[in-house]
């Protein structure tokens, strides 16, 4: 009898052993990653240049030397407007896998009609976004 439970604990997996080694491919790219990060930072430590002088130590803006500080405020606007960009760009990520779903659903079924509810809802916050951003002059460079 204990010869036939050993043979059966060997043959079938415990749940907690079948559970963790599916974790197993995750670990190994997480590994995988921090030791190439390790890697390519000893690796440029020990064959990179190491030239030091003041003119390798001056701030420079697009190859030019720095004017002014670097401190400057900016208008708001500009913020507003990656904001806008980023509303519609995320639109753009959502509306594609919503369309493609769309496509399946059976016409005039429950299903097709909160689908579409649910997208004229998300599509008319973004327009308030726009039409915020309108009103709040974000559009005029003056």
């Amino acid at each position: 009898m204990d010869a036939m439970i050993t043979e059966l604990a060997m043959t079938e997996p415990a749940p907690t052993d079948f559970m963790l080694s599916s974790y197993a491919p995750i670990l190994i790219v997480f590994v995988m990653a921090a030791g190439f990060a390790a890697f390519n930072q000893i690796a440029s430590s020990f064959l990179g240049p190491k030239n030091v002088g003041a003119t390798k130590g001056t701030p420079v803006e697009s190859g030019m030397d720095a004017i002014g500080t670097t401190r400057k405020r900016f208008n708001i606007r500009f913020y507003v407007l990656a904001m806008t960009f980023l509303v519609f760009d995320v639109e753009i990520i959502f509306l594609y896998p919503w369309a493609v779903t769309f496509t399946q659903l059976e016409p005039k079924s429950p299903e097709a009609l909160l689908f579409l509810a649910r997208i004229l809802f998300f599509i008319g916050t973004s327009v308030v976004a726009y039409i915020y951003a309108w009103r709040k002059g974000v559009f005029r460079w003056d």
